[in-house]
């Protein structure tokens, strides 16, 4: 059953985004789990496949980048399936890097990837999600909150993120569709461990301090990610206290500021004076072929 409060999801058609490993799979195993049909899309076959057979989902090689491509494997999965219930664009990657010294092609890749494959995920399957009058989850991140030194491209990617999520949710919700907007902090992922193995981003990140500088789990994401989809949810944070700081954006500049003076300066002649930054783990590999 699906209405206007929530969705049962036994049955359902979801179609993920970036579902070869990370955030991607583990909300795949979670929702195979409560009895939803899966359309797992992705760059890494053979891990997209492998994950497709732990969960009983059908894998598609897609690039989000790609306009043809997913258009074609969009209307194959709603072919396979008979409609999509709900959409999860959650491709993503991220690179390390300062602008005044980053690869120019690294910075811009992650807003392709991270904000118009969002987009152009979302075009391809709208269709489908009014048909059903379905729900789509668009996978923001802290980082469209808090804007922290050697991560603008990151930060600007997903704060478009949920500024597109907000746009849509208010254009689409006259035909049925919910939208909601995910926010995760740092999460522990091939990502965030690749880029916390850099010689200078991984320092900053993990000198964080706090919550800021905390992993969590990714079961914790799949966990809320379900719960969200379930109630067709207009955010979703993990941890929890990132839905709280959201009432606190204005402040954070001055904080990423005061916290940041030193260590930055050090850091930003490290970049500068080697050939380190760029796309980080196995995803931004993927992306970057």
């Amino acid at each position: 059953m699906s209405y206007r409060g929530g969705m049962d999801v036994t049955g359902k058609v979801v179609l993920i985004t970036g579902a070869a490993r990370g955030i991607g799979a583990e909300v795949a195993r979670q929702l195979a789990a409560r009895g939803a049909r899966l359309a797992l899309v992705g760059l890494e076959k053979a891990q997209l496949e492998e994950v497709a057979r732990q969960t009983g989902g059908k894998a598609w090689e897609a690039d989000v980048t790609d306009w043809d491509v997913l258009e074609r494997v969009t209307n194959e999965i709603a072919e396979h399936f008979g409609g999509i219930d709900v959409v999860i664009a959650n491709a993503g990657i991220a690179a390390t890097g300062f602008v005044r010294s980053m690869d120019p092609k690294a910075f811009e890749r992650v807003v392709e990837v991270n904000l118009l494959g969002v987009w152009r995920t979302v075009r391809t399957a709208l269709p489908h999600l009014i048909k059903s009058r379905g729900y789509c989850l668009v996978v923001s991140s802290l980082a469209a909150i808090v804007h922290i030194p050697g991560n603008a491209a990151y930060s600007a990617a997903k704060a478009g993120c949920e500024a597109f999520a907000d746009s849509l949710r208010a254009e689409v919700r006259h035909l049925g569709v919910d939208v909601g907007t995910a926010y995760f902090s740092w999460i522990s992922t091939d990502m965030v461990n690749s880029a916390d193995e850099h010689p200078v981003f991984g320092k900053l990140r993990q000198g964080m301090p706090g919550l800021a500088g905390k992993k969590y789990p990714v079961r914790n994401v799949g966990k809320a990610v379900v719960r969200g989809v379930e109630k067709r949810a207009k955010a979703v944070h993990v941890p929890g206290w990132v839905g709280a700081l959201k009432y606190f954006r204005a402040f954070t500049p001055m904080v990423v500021d005061r916290q940041a003076v030193e260590e930055v300066a050090d850091a930003d002649r490290q970049m500068a004076a080697s050939d380190t930054s760029g796309l980080v783990g196995p995803g931004g590999r993927a992306a970057s072929r």
